[in-house]
């Protein structure tokens, strides 16, 4: 499902409310350094047709029309949120597209939160890591705790390291949500003991302020995958709830 729009919306999200969403991406294309096998914009390959990334006047332009336009209409926002067809932080404008953003809910919807959902692979980047601290919801992806499932799951085009994602997501003192696919597949089962303890330990390790675990809700370009229930879910993470983990779970 591509977002043919830089600001799309609202909508309603099971995780943020009525959210209103910005795609940096190409608006006709897809560009992220994952390829997952369940992503609802599809395959990367079939998104190659539009490579254009908005700039952040352009950004600017598009949010300032729609926040004016949805408050003249009554239209509540929960949420702006940074999602699109692909991965956000590879916009080179990110950075300034935040603060821009900021100043925008400031003056429209000062009650909405700015939520960032990121694969968190360019927090290498101080001015990232900087902009996302900025942000009321920065939501960062671990589908998987070894190299071995995140190529399976995730497939990064180019060099992936969980380890490395593990040090730079300290960087955020456990200010963030960590959001985590669950799934299973030909292969693979995100709830296997060792893949589902391993996992466990990286949340105790970082201790962010909440766990967001959620499952396949659309169409997914990968054939065979199946999703998990919430109850199955929550069955999962008790011992993380059990100790006082505020832990999300969307079926």
């Amino acid at each position: 499902m591509m977002r043919e729009e830089i600001v799309f919306g609202p909508i309603f999200s099971r995780r943020l409310g009525r959210s209103l969403g910005i795609n940096l991406l190409p608006e006709k294309g897809k560009i992220c350094n994952f390829d997952c096998i369940y992503c609802e914009c599809g395959w990367n390959k079939d998104g190659l047709g539009d490579t254009h990334l908005p700039s952040a006047a352009e950004l600017e332009s598009a949010l300032e029309a729609k926040l004016a336009a949805c408050k003249e209409a009554g239209t509540p926002i929960d949420s702006i949120t940074f999602s699109g067809d692909g991965e956000p932080t590879l916009n080179p404008d990110f950075p300034e597209i935040i603060d821009i953003t900021l100043r925008l809910r400031d003056t429209y919807y000062p009650q909405a939160k700015v939520s960032v959902l990121s694969n968190a692979t360019m927090l290498h980047k101080k001015s990232v890591v900087d902009a996302l601290k900025k942000v009321d919801n920065p939501i960062l992806k671990l589908d998987a705790a070894t190299d071995g499932l995140v190529r399976v799951i995730n497939q990064p085009q180019g060099r992936y390291s969980v380890q490395e994602v593990v040090r730079n997501l300290k960087q955020f003192n456990g200010d963030f949500v960590l959001q985590t696919m669950f799934l299973k597949a030909p292969g693979f089962d995100s709830s296997a003991p060792e893949q589902l303890d391993a996992w466990m330990d990286i949340v105790r390790d970082l201790r962010p302020r909440e766990v967001m675990v959620y499952t396949i809700a659309r169409e997914t370009p990968a054939s065979g995958l199946k999703k998990f229930t919430e109850e199955e879910m929550r069955s999962l993470v008790k011992p993380l709830i059990d100790e006082g983990f505020t832990v999300q779970i969307k079926g």
